[in-house]
C-alpha cells in the first residue's frame, strides 16, 4: 500500500547526521548540545536510591506532587510569579514533547504560527501535523536582534500561536526587559497565545537575568513556557522536562500529554525534586557556563574564526568567511571529516535555507575537549 507522508520535506535531523559523522571520522563533538562530563554525583545516587526504594511504577499524569511544588517554588522565586503546582504546571518527558503538546493544545487547521528564525527544528513540523501555516520572522543578521515591527507586521486575523525561544538556540540572543514589553504591546487585545521555549532560562552571561515569559503578568497569562532539567542538570539523556501555564490552558495541555507519554521517568522525578531541595546547582550554572564560553573565546583568538555574540545558551556561533565561502552545510561536513571537529550548519534551521557562512559549536564540554577542539581550528 503506497504511503503519503505527512511529512515529506522532512529528514533526519541535523543533530544526528552531524553526530554520525563525528563518530565515523572520529572527530570532537561539538555539534550536537550536550555535556560531555557527568550529572552530580549526588543525583545520581538519588535515582538509585528512588528504584531501590521501589519507586518504579507511574507517576500521576500532571507529575510528582514533590517536584511540581519546587518548580513553583523556584519560579516565585526566580522570576516572582505565583504558580499553582497543582493546576499549572506538567512534568514531561522532555522539552521537545512539551513543545509538542503545547502546539497541538491550541493550534487549528488553518491557523497561523509565528516562528523566529533561525528556529530549532521541532518547531515547524508540529504545526504542520496539526494543521497550522508557520509564517517566518528571522532575526537580523550578525546580532541576531529581534525586529519587532517586522513580527508586528507579520501578525493576521488567523494568527494562534507565537513560538519564541530565550535564551536562543543556536545563535544565544536572549531577551531584554523592553523586549518583553515591546511583545506585550504587539499583542495587547489579541486573541492568541505564546509558546515560550525556556530551556536555557539558567545559562545567561554577564549578570544579565533571564526574561522569562513569566516575569511579565500579561504575557505570563497567554503563555506556554517550557522548561529542560536535562539542559540543567547535565542529564540531557534522562528526557525530563516541563510546562509552566494557565490553568485553562494546562487543561488542554494534559489532555494532548496524557496521550503522548501519559507521564514521566518516576525515580528520575523523585530524585530531581530532593536535589532541588538541597542544592542550588542551577544557581550557579551561569558562572559554570560563562567560564567555558570564555575559555572557548580565548582559545579561538588565534584563529581565523569570528565569535558573533554569545549572552546566553552553552552555543556560540562563529564566522568562518574568513576560511570559506563554502555553504555552511559543506564547510561544516569538511570541517568534520577533514580537521575532526563536528559543528552545526545553521542554515538548516531556516525554510528558505539562509546561509550567513557561520556554524555554531557547543561548548558544553570538558576544558580539555575545547582545548583539543580549538588547537585542530586553529591550525585551519
Amino acid at each position: 500500500m503506497p504511503l503519503q507522508s505527512k511529512l515529506p520535506d522532512v529528514g533526519i535531523t541535523i543533530f544526528t547526521v552531524m553526530s554520525k559523522l563525528a563518530a565515523e571520522h572520529g572527530a570532537i563533538n561539538l555539534s550536537q548540545g550536550f555535556p560531555d562530563f557527568d550529572a552530580h554525583a549526588d543525583l545520581i545516587d538519588l535515582v538509585a536510591r528512588y528504584m531501590r526504594e521501589g519507586k518504579n511504577q507511574y507517576a500521576p499524569m500532571q507529575g510528582v506532587a514533590l517536584l511540581r511544588q519546587r518548580i513553583a517554588e523556584k519560579v516565585q522565586s526566580i522570576y516572582g510569579a505565583t504558580v499553582d503546582a497543582e493546576k499549572e504546571i506538567t512534568v514531561t518527558a522532555g522539552a521537545t514533547e512539551a513543545l509538542y503538546a503545547a502546539i497541538t493544545s491550541v493550534v487549528r487547521p488553518g491557523d497561523d504560527v509565528i516562528v523566529v528564525e533561525p528556529a530549532y527544528d521541532a518547531y515547524v513540523p508540529a504545526i504542520q501535523l496539526n494543521g497550522g501555516r508557520p509564517l517566518y520572522v528571522p532575526l537580523r543578521f550578525p546580532g541576531y536582534e529581534m525586529d519587532w515591527d517586522r513580527l508586528a507586521d507579520t501578525l493576521t486575523d488567523h494568527t494562534r500561536l507565537i513560538i519564541l525561544n530565550s535564551p536562543h538556540n543556536p545563535t544565544g540572543k536572549v531577551w531584554r526587559p523592553e523586549e518583553l514589553e515591546a511583545l506585550a504591546r504587539i499583542t495587547s487585545g489579541r486573541e492568541l497565545f505564546i509558546l515560550s521555549d525556556e530551556v536555557y532560562e539558567h545559562i545567561v552571561f554577564d549578570g544579565q537575568p533571564h526574561q522569562s515569559m513569566l516575569r511579565h503578568p500579561e504575557l505570563a497569562a497567554k503563555s506556554f513556557v517550557v522548561s529542560s532539567f536535562g539542559k540543567t542538570y547535565h542529564t540531557t539523556g534522562w528526557k525530563i522536562g516541563y510546562c509552566v501555564a494557565p490553568a485553562a490552558l494546562t487543561v488542554e495541555f494534559q489532555k494532548i500529554h496524557q496521550f503522548l507519554t501519559f507521564t514521566a521517568n518516576t525515580p528520575i522525578q523523585m530524585a530531581y525534586a530532593n536535589f532541588m531541595q538541597r542544592s542550588e546547582h542551577y544557581q550557579q550554572l551561569a558562572g559554570f557556563y560563562q567560564s567555558k564560553r570564555d575559555l572557548f573565546l580565548e582559545l579561538m583568538k588565534p584563529s581565523r574564526f569570528k565569535a558573533l555574540p554569545c549572552a546566553g545558551t552553552y552555543f556560540q556561533m562563529m564566522d568562518y568567511s574568513a576560511i570559506s565561502h563554502e555553504p555552511d552545510t559543506t564547510f561544516a561536513r569538511r570541517l568534520t571529516t577533514q580537521h575532526g571537529v563536528a559543528a552545526i550548519p545553521p542554515s538548516v534551521f531556516y525554510h528558505d535555507g539562509a546561509d550567513h557562512r557561520v556554524v555554531r559549536f557547543c561548548f558544553a564540554k570538558q576544558d580539555q575537549t575545547l582545548i583539543q577542539a580549538a588547537e585542530r581550528l586553529c591550525r585551519i
